[in-house]
């Protein structure tokens, strides 16, 4: 891989990977901003990235439609209406690390952290207005499959992957063909000139640069679709024959985090605790529980932001401390199901989807912690 094909990047990143360039934020400086600005939304590459023309480059719309068409992004713009959607975008290996540190045993992939999850204003064309437009045949068991060929990835020649038609088609489904992120234009690093946007399905299925879209009764035959991106069982061990028995990961899992924790003395010994916590399948999350005694009490947080059915949730909380520092401290979501974060979650051998309580661990801190200050 070339790095001159690559652009700046963010030196407010961890670089956990330099070709291709993988990088994220630091929790507590991501849930400062309910929209994550540009130098704080994570990396997630297969390729290197290139900066592309968008006077030369195309998007095209084809397969089982009536009218197979080709757009420039300024014909797109002109053409149909330009859409908003605010969703939370979120790698698949987010805490893939906690993962493998809580089972002890080793995950496949780069092992991220936290911070692979960012909050966008996103703008672009409606994705059914799209298929409308090219005279799509709405039918139960289709594909809409997303390709990029722009450059070869590690492990293919090129980047497909595929979702559900009825997601795409779906009027309350708000996927976009995006152009825009927090109302500028997307970076290089980002997708630009397009990337799809599909709100609630992990970010794998966000494709960047994607030149071709197809509807199809097959999935695609590419890598990062048949045999990566899926949730195996915990007793596999060596993917072998697996990949063709389970299904692609489509949905984030319901998920909360621990970003910051500080010490307050005044008025009283008190943790003040902020996070982010993540929608899954069954709704946007309706309250965040904390505890500091290893899940005896839980203590409710304030929501200090969500909009939507799709972005992610920012909350915080005061919780008054006597004695010694509690070692750790817990979080769990609450959808508007009722369903609740589980305490724990199944290892996988490429660490997908990892959702167990959000923890901070506080044996962990050095130094003085006995005056205010971030644990």
């Amino acid at each position: 891989m070339d790095p001159s094909t690559q652009t700046p990047f963010s030196n407010r990143l961890t670089v956990l990977q330099e070709q291709p360039y993988n990088a994220e934020p630091d929790t507590a400086a991501l849930i400062a901003h309910p929209y994550t600005p540009d130098e704080l939304i994570y990396c997630r590459n297969h390729s290197p990235i290139k900066s592309l023309d968008a006077a030369a480059f195309t998007v095209s719309i084809g397969g089982i439609v009536q009218n197979a068409l080709q757009f420039k992004l300024e014909e797109l713009k002109r053409i149909f209406p330009r859409v908003e959607v605010v969703a939370a975008l979120q790698c698949a290996g987010n805490r893939r690390k906690v993962m493998g540190e809580r089972k002890k045993r080793n995950v496949d992939g780069v092992k991220w952290n936290e911070g692979v999850i960012c909050n966008v204003k996103w703008a672009g064309v409606s994705m059914r207005q799209l298929l409308l437009a090219a005279g799509v045949r709405t039918q139960s068991g289709l594909h809409l499959c997303m390709g990029s060929h722009v450059v070869a990835c590690s492990d293919d020649n090129w980047f497909g992957t595929s979702i559900p038609l009825d997601k795409a088609m779906d009027e309350e489904g708000d996927v976009i063909l995006a152009y825009e992120m927090n109302g500028r234009a997307l970076t290089p690093n980002h997708g630009y000139p397009f990337r799809v946007v599909v709100p609630g399905y992990t970010g794998v299925r966000w494709v960047k640069w994607v030149d071709s879209i197809i509807v199809s009764e097959r999935q695609p035959d590419n890598f990062y679709h048949k045999r990566d991106y899926k949730v195996l069982p915990q007793e596999v061990t060596h993917s072998g024959g697996w990949w063709c028995k389970i299904d692609p990961l489509q949905f984030n899992p319901l998920n909360s985090v621990v970003a910051s924790v500080s010490h307050r003395s005044v008025p009283t010994p008190s943790l003040y605790i902020k996070g982010y916590a993540m929608a899954g399948s069954s709704g946007q999350v309706k309250t965040v529980e904390v505890s500091v005694d290893t899940g005896r009490t839980w203590h409710k947080a304030d929501i200090t932001y969500q909009e939507g059915r799709w972005s992610w949730t920012l909350w915080e909380v005061s919780i008054d401390i006597s004695g010694s520092l509690p070692e750790r401290v817990w979080c769990r979501a609450v959808d508007e199901s009722g369903a609740v974060q589980p305490a724990d979650s199944d290892w996988n051998l490429r660490g997908l989807a990892y959702c167990g309580y959000g923890e901070k661990d506080l044996t962990r801190v050095e130094g003085n912690v006995g005056r205010d200050c971030r644990l």
